[in-house]
C-alpha cells in the first residue's frame, strides 16, 4: 500500500524549499517569536485553512495554534508541536573601547568566532519599536598573535566571558558611539545566515534548523490535512510554540489551555553516525538521509508509536528508532509538564552541527516526517473506537511471548540478498521435485 508518488524519495520542490527557507530565516529569538509565527506562519495557515478552522493566539507569548474543530472539546484531540524560538545571544555590557560584551546562551563559544550577526535593539525612546544593526561580527581574541600558547595549540579553549560583538567602532568616545545607537543590555543577537542548498543531493545547511524545521513540518502537515478535506473524528491542533529552548514553557501552556488527548513533538535530532569523537559512547546509529526518527522511552506512548510506525510502514516511509532515555528533550513532554493526561511521543530528523551556524539537514528526512504524520492522522481518523483506543491498549509485558534462540541463519523474510537467494534456491528445488 505504498504511496506511488513517494515525495520523500524525490527532491523537495523549489516552492516548498522556499517556504522552508522563509520560515527558518524569520528572526525569532526566545521571547521575540512573532516574526516567525505572525510574519510567516499565520499568513501561510490562512492561505489554505478552511473557513471553519480557527487560529488561537495567546497573551503571554507569540505562539499560535491552528485548530481544525474549534470548540469541539468532545472530540479526540491531537496536538502537533514545533517551536519557533531560536537560541540567541544577548548584550551583557558595553566596554569603554566599544566592545559589546554578550552572553552566548546555548552556543559553544568556539563556534561563534568571526560570524556575522544581527543585533535587534529596542528604541529607548519608543518602547516596542525595534531597530536592526547588521555588519558586526562575534570575536574573542582579536588575533592569534594575542593568544597564549595553550590557546594557539588547542589545549585551552575559549570562555564564554571572552565573547564580544565587534561593530568596528573607532575614533573618540567609542562607548558613547554604541550608546548613541540605543544598544542596551538584554538586546538580542542572532546569526545572519539563511539556509542554502548543500553540495550533496537533497541536503541543506545554515543556522537555526532548530527548530524552524519542526514549525515547517507542522505547517505542511496542516496543509495536507486541509487539502484532503479535513478530519471527521480527530480534532487536530497544529501548534507553533515558544520558549522551548529555555525549558519548554510555551508548549506546556498550550497543552494546559487546550488539553489534547495526544501530543507529537516535532524537533530536530542528531546524526550520531557523523558526530565526531563520540564513538566510545556507543550512541544509536541515527543518520541523516535515512528517514525521520521516532522516540522510544521516557514518556513516549507505545500506543501512539505503534500507530505512527504502522502508518509509515504501510506507505514505505523510512524511519529510525530513537532512544530518548528519561526525557524526550522536546515539546513532546508538554503534556506531562502541564499535568495533562495525554499520550505523547516525539518525531524528528537527524541533523549535523546542532546549535552552530552550519546546521545541516536532508530534505527527504523532512518530507518523510511530513507524510508519515499526515498518514498517522488519517489512520487515527479511521479507527473504529478512537475514544477507547488509548485507554484500553496499554502494552502488557506480562503477556509477552517467549522467544527462543534463532540460530545464526538469517530468516527467509530478511530483505538481504542472501535470504532472497535461499528463497530462490528453495523454489528451484521444489520445481525439480515436482518434475
Amino acid at each position: 500500500m505504498s504511496d506511488t508518488r513517494a515525495p520523500w524519495t524525490q527532491p523537495m520542490p523549489d516552492a516548498q524549499f522556499s517556504l522552508m527557507r522563509d520560515i527558518l530565516a524569520a528572526p525569532s529569538p526566545v521571547g521575540l517569536e512573532g516574526a516567525m509565527t505572525y510574519g510567516v506562519l499565520k499568513p501561510y495557515f490562512e492561505s489554505f485553512a478552511p473557513s471553519d478552522w480557527q487560529l488561537h493566539q495567546f497573551k503571554g507569548n507569540a505562539g499560535v495554534v491552528l485548530d481544525t474543530h474549534p470548540g469541539r472539546d468532545d472530540m479526540f484531540t491531537l496536538m502537533l508541536i514545533g517551536h519557533a524560538d531560536k537560541i540567541r545571544m544577548q548584550v551583557r555590557s558595553i566596554g569603554e573601547d566599544g566592545k559589546i560584551w554578550i552572553n552566548t546562551d546555548s552556543f559553544l563559544p568556539t563556534v561563534l568566532i568571526g560570524h556575522e550577526v544581527t543585533l535587534f535593539s529596542e528604541d529607548p525612546e519608543a518602547p516596542g519599536h525595534y531597530r536592526r544593526i547588521e555588519g558586526g561580527t562575534v570575536e574573542a581574541l582579536g588575533a592569534i598573535h594575542f593568544s597564549d600558547p595553550a590557546t594557539r595549540s588547542g589545549e585551552r579553549g575559549l570562555k564564554k566571558e571572552q565573547i564580544y560583538l565587534d561593530l568596528q567602532i573607532h575614533g573618540e568616545n567609542k562607548k558613547q558611539q554604541v550608546l548613541n545607537l540605543g544598544v542596551r543590555p538584554g538586546d538580542s543577537i542572532i546569526f545572519n545566515r539563511p539556509i542554502k542548498e548543500g553540495f550533496s543531493p537533497n541536503t541543506f545547511y545554515g543556522a537555526y534548523l532548530d527548530n524552524g524545521l519542526g514549525c515547517f513540518v507542522t505547517a505542511e502537515v496542516a496543509r495536507l490535512v486541509a487539502e484532503a478535506g479535513g478530519t471527521e473524528q480527530v480534532r487536530v491542533l497544529f501548534a507553533i510554540a515558544s520558549y522551548e529552548e529555555i525549558g519548554r514553557f510555551g508548549s506546556r501552556v498550550m497543552a494546559g489551555e487546550l488539553k489534547p488527548d495526544a501530543i507529537i513533538g516535532i524537533d530536530v535530532n542528531h546524526d550520531y553516525v557523523a558526530a565526531p569523537g563520540i564513538g566510545d559512547k556507543r550512541m544509536q546509529p541515527l543518520e541523516m538521509g535515512k528517514g525521520f526518527t521516532l522516540s522510544v522511552g521516557s514518556i513516549a506512548s507505545e500506543q501512539l508509536n505503534r500507530i505512527i510506525a504502522t502508518a509509515a510502514k504501510a506507505h514505505d516511509i523510512p524511519f529510525q528508532r530513537d532512544m530518548v532515555g528519561v526525557d524526550t528533550g522536546t515539546d513532546g513532554m508538554a503534556g506531562v509538564l502541564a499535568a495533562i493526561d495525554s499520550a505523547a511521543t516525539s518525531v524528528g530528523f537527524p541533523i549535523r552541527n546542532m546549535h552552530t551556524i552550519s546546521e545541516t539537514g536532508n530534505t527527504q528526512d523532512v518530507l518523510a516526517a511530513i507524510h508519515a504524520l499526515h498518514h498517522t492522522i488519517e489512520a487515527l481518523d479511521a479507527l473504529p473506537d478512537l475514544a477507547r483506543e488509548f485507554l484500553d491498549h496499554h502494552p502488557r509485558l506480562d503477556n509477552a511471548t517467549p522467544l527462543r534462540h534463532q540460530g545464526s541463519a538469517k530468516p527467509e523474510s530478511d530483505d538481504s540478498g542472501a535470504a532472497k537467494g535461499k528463497a530462490k534456491d528453495k523454489v528451484i528445488k521444489e520445481k525439480k521435485a515436482k518434475k
